[in-house]
């Protein structure tokens, strides 16, 4: 299966969007489909066998038009300044029918009809039939389909006032509406603007993210001489200058010099990271003080920050599970609302017997309706949301996971590089058979090609000492406890305490001493052993993260338990909770068992956020309510998890789940707004309580306060 993506020009309501994607859900190869009104974006999954084109065929019968995507939204911008000089110069030609009808009456004759009531049908007509002929070629359109959108009820409502205004003209009688056609008609037009440039500020944030990368590089050629050349023009292992001030062009690695780099529109951290040769330095981050050569590593289009942009667009995209009733309620929306206008007409005729009393609150009904705002509800929330999110750091996948962050209970926390640095080092050795040299030369052998971090740790330690590796053959690795392996025939093994006891490694009193001591102090120990004769101990230390103490504070305050996993001893598990300010916490456990726990704490009932480093949480991350991934550094290529932290601030956690509940509390705030507005208005507008103008105004209104309600995400 393959993924495309498409703009719709022309969708005007939540209902539009609805009927595009159940046209484009029942086309031939076509496995899923998802159309986002706020963003005016359909997203498409199909057989390979079909093309754009004719996913776009599909939506263009549907009376609406495709453009193709864009990283520039210069499309966008000249459609909204089409929509404001609409707007502008419809209300503009709408003033004079309104004070015309209400306060200058001109008594004089032209061509035998009076003069003020032609100018208001002039200019009425001008309006309704000229600036706001969008609204009728869409509905011509959609009834040639038997269907029907917001744009039919605008355009029946306007074009019977305007009619029957015409007809009353004409054979001498009471009754006038030209003022109301044109004004509607105007007001309708300035809602559109203000809901598109709404819509552009809840985006704005993918844009932002766009412009923070370097336009030019300054590259460095094999003959050394530098010129100044497109970032786009350059590729992998390229070499460029940066010097103080300027942007790094593409991610890549210092080659030579230093600097402290400004990392803030990646990581959502102001302090300055510290770059030497050989450490990454990524797109769109600003060098600050020295001048550094940088060998390139990633393409145009691969960067950290075009992943963060993939990734909150494709949030963007999702819908979230409460965005559902919204779009059934929807689809159903304007047929209803035509019949109850149907309704009202009739219902007014035979209690009135005139013609002009039926037709006002008919008309009233079909354009204070409105599902624009139903629609705009869920995806604006989210689209703020994910793009504060990113702003600092929190890169959110998807609208339920916004949803899933909003009731939490607890929050566990895998322990190395989550609530630690995750970048252990040995501080403490004791040898007691043998050598130092034996035994780091032993040491480097076992652990010199392993990933594992104390592992490592083990290794640069013994690198430090000058060993030289003993050549291991047989060697096995034990998850969660340690490796073995033969030098010259001699079973080696290194790993923990208990790893050493199962293999009937006896633990003499001083090493015993010595292991209580270092566990106290949170220091996690090693064996190493030869022959079943333990050679020495090793105690490696991860601290705990500095943000780590206000990070379990922060989700204290906000009524949720933290709970630390970690496969170290109890007394070094101890001593790491009681540090970062954890009471209750999980000793000696296995990678595997991580899933296990989660399930334990969900079958209690409560509902669990797992936060891990996504290397061996995978499971946990996925069994959680809530995954929460640590990116490291600014890594975010982390598939498990809804959430991604960059930078791996573990304050970001607390943070994350706040932003989670305001934008759930924003989403039930728009979506309580839509309901009553359309459940109070359309009964008033039906009892002739409201004015087709109070109302058009009104429906205006009701779609731009639920975009204006989730801007304030933005705070």
């Amino acid at each position: 299966m393959k993924e495309i993506i498409f703009h719709i020009d022309g969708m005007h309501c939540a209902s539009c969007a609805v009927r595009i994607e159940g046209a484009l859900k029942n086309a031939k190869g076509v496995e899923d489909a998802n159309v986002n009104y706020a963003l005016a974006e359909a997203k498409v999954k199909v057989d390979p066998s079909v093309g754009e084109t004719d996913l776009h065929e599909v939506v263009k019968k549907e009376g609406y038009k495709v453009r193709e995507m864009s990283h520039e939204h210069h499309a966008g911008a000249a459609s909204e300044k089409i929509v404001l000089r609409r707007a502008l110069l419809a209300s503009a030609l709408a003033i004079p029918p309104l004070a015309l009808a209400m306060f200058v009456k001109v008594k004089a004759e032209l061509f035998g009809l009076p003069v003020s009531e032609s100018i208001q049908a002039i200019l009425s007509s001008i309006v309704v039939l000229w600036l706001g002929r969008e609204f009728h070629i869409a509905a011509a359109k959609l009834l040639v389909r038997k269907t029907a959108s917001m744009d039919t009820l605008i355009s029946v409502g306007t074009l019977a006032a305007l009619a029957f205004s015409f007809w009353s003209l004409f054979t001498g009688r009471e009754g006038l509406y030209f003022e109301t056609a044109a004004v509607i008609a105007a007001l309708i037009l300035v809602g559109r603007y203000l809901e598109a440039r709404s819509k552009g500020k809840a985006s704005e944030a993918i844009q932002k993210l766009l412009e923070l990368g370097a336009k030019n590089a300054h590259k460095i050629n094999e003959d050394g001489s530098i010129e100044d050349a497109p970032v786009g023009d350059l590729k992998i292992n390229d070499m460029v200058l940066v010097k103080p001030g300027e942007k790094i062009p593409l991610d890549g690695k210092v080659v030579d010099g230093e600097s402290s780099i400004i990392e803030a529109m990646l990581t959502g951290e102001s302090m300055p990271v510290h770059k030497f040769v050989g450490d990454k330095v990524f797109a769109a981050t600003l060098n600050q003080n020295g001048v550094l050569k940088v060998q390139i590593t990633s393409a145009v289009g691969n960067t950290v920050l075009d992943q963060i942009v993939k990734l909150v667009q494709e949030a963007q995209r999702k819908k979230a599970p409460i965005q559902k009733l919204a779009d059934k309620i929807s689809a159903r929306f304007v047929p209803v609302v035509i019949v109850i206008s149907v309704i009202t007409f009739i219902s007014w005729y035979i209690a009135t017997g005139d013609f002009a009393s039926a037709l006002i609150p008919a008309v009233a009904v079909l354009v204070i309706a409105c599902p624009c705002a139903l629609g705009l509800a869920t995806p604006t929330a989210i689209l703020v949301g994910t793009g504060r999110g990113a702003k600092s750091g929190i890169l959110i996948k998807s609208g339920e996971a916004l949803e899933r962050g909003r009731n939490l209970s607890v929050a566990m926390f895998d322990k190395t590089g989550t609530l630690t640095e995750g970048a252990p080092k040995v501080t403490d050795e004791a040898v007691y058979s043998g050598t130092e040299t034996d035994m780091t030369s032993l040491a480097l052998g076992l652990e010199q090609s392993s990933e594992h971090p104390l592992a490592q740790a083990v290794a640069q330690w013994a690198k430090e000492k000058g060993a030289k590796a003993q050549t291991v053959e047989q060697f096995k690795a034990v998850t969660g406890r340690g490796v073995s392996g033969t030098v010259q025939d001699k079973k080696i093994m290194l790993g923990s305490i208990e790893y050493m006891k199962e293999n009937g490694i006896a633990i003499n009193a001083q090493a015993q001493t010595n292991i209580s001591l270092w566990q106290s102090q949170a220091k996690t120990v090693v064996g190493l052993a030869k022959e079943n004769e333990l050679l020495g101990i090793i105690a490696i230390a991860d601290k705990p993260k500095q943000s780590a103490i206000e990070a379990i504070a922060a989700l204290n305050a906000l009524g949720i338990e933290s709970v630390m996993i970690t496969g170290d001893n109890e007394e070094t598990a101890k001593a790491v909770a009681k540090a970062v300010g954890i009471e209750k916490y999980h000793a000696h456990v296995l990678p595997d068992q991580k899933l296990e726990l989660v399930k334990k704490e969900q079958a209690a009932g409560r509902r669990v956020a797992f936060v891990g480093d996504g290397i061996n949480d995978a499971p946990a991350l996925t069994q959680a309510d809530l995954g929460i991934a640590m990116g490291s550094g600014t890594d975010i290529a982390i598939e498990a998890g809804q959430i991604v932290l960059v930078g791996g601030d573990p304050k970001k956690v607390a943070e994350s789940i706040k932003l989670s509940r305001r934008t759930y509390r924003t989403i039930k705030q728009n979506l309580f707004w839509a309901f009553i507005y359309n459940a109070l208005g359309i009964p008033l507008a039906a009892l002739g309580l409201l004015n087709p103008i109070i109302a058009a105004g009104a429906m205006a209104f009701s779609s731009v306060s639920v975009l204006l309600n989730s801007l304030r995400l933005n705070r």
